[in-house]
C-alpha cells in the first residue's frame, strides 16, 4: 500500500482520475485482480525503465571512451612521420595517415579502396611489391627499398615494413606497411656517423691533452732525476780535459826527444801515473751516467708516444719503480712513498700507458693526502695464479661508498674547479681494460683508499 501512496504522489490530479476510472471500467476477466497485483505490475515497470537508464548511461559513456579511444589514435596517425597503408588480404587499400597523403599528394578518401599496388613507381616496383608481400605471409617483411610514386611523379626509393593483422580469432585481414624515405635515413645516418666521429676525435683529443698534463707535472721531477747523471758526466768531462791537457804535454816532451831524467821529473809533476789509473773509473762513470740519461730520456719518450696498440713485453716492476721515482721528485717532500714489488713482473703490453696508469694513482694518492702532516703511500704486489695484483694504498681519508660507483667516469672530480679534468681515473680504467685486466677502489679497515690494480702475467 506504501508503494501505492508513492506511485499516486508522482501523478498528476489528471493522471489520477485516468488511473482510477481505468480500475473502474477493467474488463470482467480482471475484474477478480486486486489492487496489490496492479501496484506489482507497476513496481515491475518501475524496475525495467530504471535498468533502462542504468544502460542508457552506459552505453554513453562506453560511446565517450570509444571516441576518446579515436580521437587518441587519429591524433598518432597524424602526427606519424613515416607513411602508413592499412589494406586487406587483397592489397585492397583500406586507410592511410596524412603522411601518405603528402607524400602521394592525393587525399585518404581518394586512396580508399584503390589497389596499394597503384602506390609504386612503375611496374617493375609492382611486381616486386606482390612478390616480397606474398612472401611475407604472416611472418611481415623489414626494411625492404621499392621506389614510390611522389606527388611530383618521381620515383622516391622508400624503406617498407610490413605486418599482418589478425582478427581476435586468429583470421588474417591484411596488412599494416609503413616506410620512411631512404634519403632521410641516409641523411640520418650520415649524421650520426659524423657525431660519432666527432666524439672520436674529441675523445682522443682529451686523451692527449691529460697525457700531455701528466707529462707537464713531471717536468719538474724528471728535470731533478736529469740533473744528477748529467752533472756527473760534466763533472767527469771537466777533469779528463784537464787530464787531457796534462798528458798532450808530456807526450810533446816524449816526442821532442827530452832525457829520461827530465822525463821521469815531468811525469812525477804531471803525475801521469796518477791520471792514468784514474782514466778508467772515470770513463765507465761517464758512461754509467750517459746511459742512465739515455733511460731517463728513453722511458720519457715511451710515456709521452701515443702507443695506443703497442703490445711488448716488460717488466711492471720497472715501470712502477720508475713513475714512482718521477712522481716522487715532483711531490712535497714530506709524501712518502714505499714500494715493495718482487724482482721482476714480467707482463705484455704497453709500458707507457701502463707508467701513466701507476702515476696516476700515485698523484691521486698524493691529492688525497695533501691535507695530513705525514702523507703516505703504501705500493705493494704480488702473483695470484695467472695475475699480477698491484695495491696502492693511501692515509687519507678515504672514498665514500657513494663515490666509489662514480670515481671512474669521465669528467668525475672532487676536486675545486680548475684544479682537475677528471680524466685521469677514467683514462686509467680505460687503460687497464684494454691490457685485460680490471681495476676497482675499496677502503681499508684501518682507514685510507686501496686502489687494487688487477692485470694479466705474461705467459712464459
Amino acid at each position: 500500500m506504501r508503494l501505492r501512496e508513492e506511485v499516486f504522489e508522482t501523478m498528476s490530479e489528471r493522471e489520477r482520475k485516468s488511473f482510477s476510472e481505468g480500475l473502474a471500467e477493467r474488463p470482467a476477466e480482471l475484474a477478480g485482480v486486486g489492487d496489490d497485483v496492479w501496484l506489482e505490475v507497476i513496481h515491475k515497470m518501475d524496475e525495467v525503465y530504471s535498468d533502462l537508464l542504468q544502460y542508457e548511461v552506459a552505453l554513453e559513456q562506453k560511446n565517450a571512451k570509444l571516441e576518446e579511444s579515436q580521437q587518441f589514435i587519429l591524433s598518432v596517425l597524424t602526427s606519424m612521420s613515416d607513411i602508413m597503408v592499412v589494406c586487406d588480404r587483397n592489397g585492397v587499400i583500406e586507410d592511410v595517415n596524412s603522411s601518405l597523403e603528402e607524400f602521394c599528394g592525393c587525399d585518404a578518401a581518394a586512396l580508399r579502396g584503390s589497389s596499394i599496388f597503384d602506390l609504386f613507381a612503375d611496374e617493375i616496383a609492382s611486381r616486386q611489391a606482390r612478390t616480397l608481400l606474398a612472401m611475407a605471409g604472416e611472418r611481415g617483411m623489414y626494411d625492404c627499398e621499392l621506389l614510390l610514386r611522389a606527388f611530383d611523379g618521381s620515383a622516391v626509393p622508400v624503406s617498407l615494413n610490413c605486418t599482418p593483422r589478425f582478427s581476435a580469432v586468429g583470421k588474417s585481414l591484411g596488412m599494416v606497411i609503413t616506410g620512411r624515405p631512404v634519403g632521410e635515413l641516409r641523411k640520418a645516418y650520415h649524421a650520426l656517423h659524423q657525431a660519432h666521429e666527432d666524439l672520436k676525435r674529441t675523445q682522443q683529443q682529451l686523451l692527449h691533452s691529460e697525457k700531455m698534463a701528466s707529462l707537464g707535472r713531471l717536468v719538474a721531477g724528471v728535470a731533478h732525476e736529469l740533473n744528477n747523471p748529467i752533472s756527473f758526466v760534466l763533472g767527469n768531462v771537466h777533469v779528463m780535459r784537464r787530464y787531457a791537457e796534462r798528458l798532450e804535454r808530456y807526450l810533446a816532451k816524449l816526442h821532442e826527444g827530452e832525457l829520461a831524467a827530465e822525463l821521469v821529473q815531468l811525469r812525477a809533476e804531471l803525475k801521469v801515473d796518477r791520471i792514468l789509473a784514474d782514466l778508467p773509473p772515470l770513463i765507465e762513470g761517464t758512461i754509467e751516467g750517459a746511459e742512465r740519461t739515455r733511460d731517463i730520456v728513453d722511458g720519457l719518450k715511451r710515456f709521452s708516444a701515443l702507443d695506443r696498440n703497442e703490445s711488448r713485453p716488460f717488466d711492471l716492476a720497472e715501470v712502477i719503480a720508475r713513475a714512482v721515482t718521477w712522481m716522487s721528485k715532483s711531490a712535497r717532500p714530506d709524501f712518502r712513498i714505499l714500494a715493495e714489488l718482487p724482482a721482476e713482473l714480467p707482463m705484455v703490453g704497453s709500458a707507457g700507458q701502463i707508467q701513466q696508469v701507476a702515476m696516476n694513482l700515485i698523484e691521486n694518492a698524493r691529492d688525497a693526502t695533501a691535507d695530513l702532516a705525514h702523507p703516505r703511500l703504501e705500493i705493494s704486489a704480488r702473483i695470484e695464479g695467472q695475475h699480477i695484483v698491484l695495491a696502492f694504498r693511501d692515509n687519507g681519508p678515504g672514498v665514500s661508498e657513494a663515490l666509489q660507483s662514480q670515481i671512474f667516469d669521465p669528467f668525475f672530480t672532487t676536486k675545486p674547479v680548475g684544479k682537475g679534468t677528471g680524466l685521469g681515473l677514467a683514462i686509467s680504467y680505460g687503460i687497464v681494460e684494454r691490457h685485460g685486466g680490471r681495476l676497482t677502489v675499496t677502503n681499508h679497515p684501518e682507514g685510507g683508499a686501496v686502489f687494487e690494480l688487477v692485470l694479466p702475467l705474461a705467459a712464459k
